[in-house]
């Protein structure tokens, strides 16, 4: 059952994929958050990439509508979200594929390392629109060298999908969460 922090968060990222506004994930909102990712310059010019990228995308939506969509509609309503959350860190194994397709995607100039720049352009592309970052990536650079490695990407990728306490820095990597109402 998904805490009030978790239900926060999912929401926000529901919200961020559900392109067409119409209070449900299909296939169709999977397409087009593949198709943002592949507007990403070093996944535009790289055709390996670009499938591998599209492939774990579209994936998540096989893989979730297999385990959330309980009443077989062809679409994943936030409540069925929630209702699947205990189940995600059982998911590592894709969450960690997801993970190294979208450093790949973001890391622009190839360095192995995730710059400020690029990781607002991860938020962005995963919202659709700009996002005020604020002090975001701040909070996920804990070295202070002002990039991000593969394996703190990879940690935070995790903590973003898996973690259910409020200070794991994960929790803001695709952007600032909003403050809950009450």
């Amino acid at each position: 059952m998904a805490s009030e922090f978790q239900r926060n968060k999912l929401t926000t990222m529901f919200q961020a994929f559900d392109t067409d506004r119409n209070g449900y994930l299909d296939q169709d909102d999977f397409q087009d958050l593949a198709d943002r990712w592949h507007r990403l310059p070093r996944v535009a010019a790289d055709p390996e990439l670009a499938a591998r990228v599209k492939e774990v995308t579209l994936g998540w939506w096989d893989h979730l509508s297999a385990v959330a969509d309980r009443d077989g509609d062809g679409r994943v309503g936030l409540d069925e979200i929630l209702a699947m959350v205990d189940r995600l860190p059982a998911m590592l194994d894709y969450v960690n594929a997801t993970s190294d397709a979208v450093f790949d995607a973001v890391d622009e100039n190839g360095d192995g390392r995730i710059s400020r720049a690029e990781h607002r352009r991860l938020v962005d592309t995963w919202h659709g629109r700009a996002i005020d970052t604020g002090d975001v990536f701040d909070q996920l650079d804990r070295d202070g060298d002002g990039r991000l490695g593969r394996s703190e990407f990879a940690l935070f990728w995790a903590q973003f999908w898996i973690s259910d306490n409020p200070a794991d820095p994960g929790n803001l990597l695709c952007g600032p969460l909003p403050q809950p109402q009450g």
